[in-house]
């Protein structure tokens, strides 16, 4: 069941890249009568080109109102490629006006909760940055996955999740599942941890 934190707002952005978390996030907002509009950044890589394809193919058959924007900026050498992304997806969501649900959930909040860990002190992500919204902190990546299947929703897989270049795929491929081994029910005491510090309980 896909479940929320807070109360959404009428009018919204959602911001898409084509991957099934997002593409399953629009089609369920979609259907909640809200005014919605669609907002994806091209980080301008190969994969990016074809998840731009599938996100202005599915809002034009849709009739979904669509903002689009490129990486304009050099990345700084003290960045790393994630930093630059990341850093760069928040200025442009910024600039908008409105607020901004992203498709952030509770795997993430698992992964980032194991990654500040391991710099010194284990935090649950936040709820909200700047004009941004993570609604569906609650809510598992594989229900998110199956909404997709059960609503034959199109998206596209991104390469770059399994590329162990990239912090996020160590954890995700390498840390986590050892995480889990020591702890099966991880999902739970996250899951817990979000309710707790957002006063759901």
């Amino acid at each position: 069941m896909i479940r929320l934190v807070g109360t959404l707002p009428e009018k919204l952005y959602v911001a898409v890249s084509g991957g099934a978390d997002s593409m399953a996030v629009l089609d369920f907002l979609t259907r909640t009568n809200r005014d919605i509009r669609v907002v994806h950044v091209n980080h301008g890589t190969e994969h990016a080109e074809k998840a731009s394809a599938l996100v202005e193919a599915h809002c034009w058959d849709k009739g979904y109102n669509l903002k689009t924007f490129n990486m304009e900026r050099e990345r700084d050498p003290k960045e790393s490629i994630e930093e630059y992304w990341r850093n760069e997806r928040y200025r442009i969501f910024s600039n908008l006006e409105g607020p901004v649900i992203t498709c952030h959930h509770l795997d993430d909040v698992i992964e980032w909760y194991l990654f500040s860990a391991i710099h010194g002190e284990g935090r649950i992500m936040p709820y909200e940055r700047g004009n941004v919204i993570r609604p569906f902190l609650l809510t598992p990546r594989q229900i998110l996955r199956r909404w997709c299947e059960r609503k034959n929703v199109p998206f596209v897989e991104d390469p770059g999740n399994k590329d162990e270049r990239y912090m996020r795929s160590i954890i995700r491929h390498e840390i986590l599942p050892q995480a889990l081994r020591v702890n099966p029910g991880l999902h739970k005491v996250v899951f817990k941890l979000v309710k707790q510090k957002y006063a759901l309980v």
